[in-house]
């Protein structure tokens, strides 16, 4: 598996985008994630991984959660080298349309269980 560095020069950015959170981001870390909220497991959100700030991270799941919005569909490309490099990094990405966290969470629940180890779910 390869290995990652921590891009020391990410962090004032990735600060930048924790205090500019997305109203899909603040909704889904407020709700969900936030203080082990989701079976226990701990997310950090706008984390830096190599050269990438991903939205939300659980280390210990190796599970990325990215919130797309709209700009999005014009990035097909980067986001597909980007998962690629996660991927590599033995992460598994589950890309989420902002509008669903905020008009059917529930929903959005649901597909974050099925990344849950078994004994978990």
């Amino acid at each position: 598996m390869a290995q990652h560095s921590y891009d020391k020069k990410l962090k004032p950015l990735a600060r930048q985008l924790r205090n500019n959170s997305t109203p899909g981001e603040i909704k889904l870390w407020s709700e969900v994630l936030r203080t082990r909220g989701f079976y226990g497991y701990q997310f950090n959100r706008q984390f830096t991984i190599g050269n990438y700030i991903v939205d939300f991270v659980c280390r210990k799941l190796k599970l990325v959660i990215e919130l797309d919005d709209r700009s999005h569909q014009f990035k097909t490309e980067q986001d597909a080298l980007r998962d690629r490099y996660l991927s590599d990094l033995g992460y598994r990405v589950v890309r989420i349309a902002e509008s669903e966290v905020m008009h059917d969470l529930n929903n959005v629940i649901r597909t974050l269980e099925s990344y849950l180890p078994k004994e978990d779910q």
